[in-house]
């Protein structure tokens, strides 16, 4: 983690807290997402405000179990198989 103000922040409050604020920070932005949708809500400064959220708790449990870089390459390897999908489905 590049941000000393998380890296303090899962110190301070401590590693099972913060891993469960994860979990809740991204059940309100699914909870935002699901507004908009099926209610047709206006609440687009929410759905900021909970993905700004829900980005910064990845970023402790990335710090909290060391897997920046698996998740990095992990993340590099799907976007190339979405990218061959794309190409599959511009070709039927």
């Amino acid at each position: 983690m590049t941000n000393p103000v998380l890296k303090r922040a899962l110190k301070t409050w401590g590693e099972q807290p913060q891993m469960l604020m994860v979990v809740e920070e991204m059940a309100e932005l699914t909870k935002e997402i699901l507004k908009n949708i099926s209610r047709g809500k206006d609440n687009i400064s929410a759905i900021v405000e909970e993905t700004a959220d829900v980005e910064i708790m990845l970023e402790q449990l990335k710090e909290n179990y060391k897997i920046a870089d698996a998740v990095a390459e992990y993340k590099a390897n799907k976007i190339k198989l979405i990218e061959q999908r794309l190409n599959d489905w511009d070709n039927k």
